[in-house]
């Protein structure tokens, strides 16, 4: 008889329907820590002046902007639209630090860390679990050698100028300037793209220790921008509101 092929078959819609939810967000499950994690950052332009590539900010509150949109092919285009917007509150972050990495077969490495003479309490507070009980002394031999030998610093930053392909910032948050419950501060690295080489980007970083750095040195007014965060999380919710499904009507099945 007729030649069967398995072409014609009809697969199940288990393996042949478009899928729902995001495969963006797995695992869901509880962060480790309630700051967002940057995993990559903007690609370096060595024609460009050093710049820093990311700020840090605190979700303020909510309210709606009307905006003309641009979207050929819509039928909104060139109509007003209202939309939701958040708003974030960025105070100055200050940089305590430099650290250099070295490109590996296996990724990037680490090399050293150069750290400010003076660090607030807004930043020393993460470093103890309990700092009303603590003897506070975080820092202290550090300070004290490198008061001691003043060019420890300096061979530190050439080594990173010298050794290293990628050059951070390491940057906390002011926390007493924010209307918040908390005094800890928040610390990130932040990556230093431009420079013709990594001397100009430690020349750079080296010059931002113990300095504030306003959020309008990192970014410009009305500049497309990633975000990048913790969600408030939704507890445990059904499958409808967890991946999206169709809601059937009932007695389908």
């Amino acid at each position: 008889g007729d030649h069967f092929s398995h072409d014609k078959v009809m697969s199940h819609r288990k393996f042949c329907h478009p899928r729902t939810g995001s495969l963006g967000f797995l695992p869901k499950k509880r962060a480790s820590k309630m700051t967002g994690r940057i995993r990559k950052f903007a690609k370096d332009n060595a024609a460009a002046a050093p710049h820093l590539t990311a700020f840090t900010g605190y979700k303020a509150g909510m309210t709606h902007v009307v905006r003309d949109l641009d979207k050929p092919g819509s039928k909104q285009h060139k109509k007003e639209v209202l939309e939701a917007v958040t708003i974030i509150e960025t105070p100055p972050m200050v940089v305590v630090g430099v650290v250099g990495y070295v490109e590996t077969p296996r990724g990037l490495r680490a090399l050293t860390t150069v750290w400010a003479s003076h660090l607030s309490n807004d930043v020393l507070r993460r470093f103890y679990k309990n700092w009303s009980a603590s003897k506070r002394k975080a820092f202290t031999r550090y300070v004290a050698k490198n008061k001691a030998d003043a060019s420890i610093m300096a061979k530190e930053a050439a080594r990173i100028a010298k050794y290293c392909s990628v050059v951070r910032v390491i940057a906390h948050t002011q926390m007493s300037k924010l209307n918040l419950r908390s005094k800890t501060g928040h610390i990130f690295e932040i990556q230093v793209n431009g420079g013709r080489n990594a001397q100009e980007k430690v020349n750079f970083a080296m010059a931002l220790l113990e300095k504030e750095v306003p959020v309008a040195s990192v970014f410009s007014p009305s500049e497309m921008v990633d975000a990048c965060s913790v969600t408030k999380g939704h507890g445990f919710t059904g499958v409808i509101k967890r991946w999206g499904v169709r809601k059937l009507p009932r007695k389908t099945h």
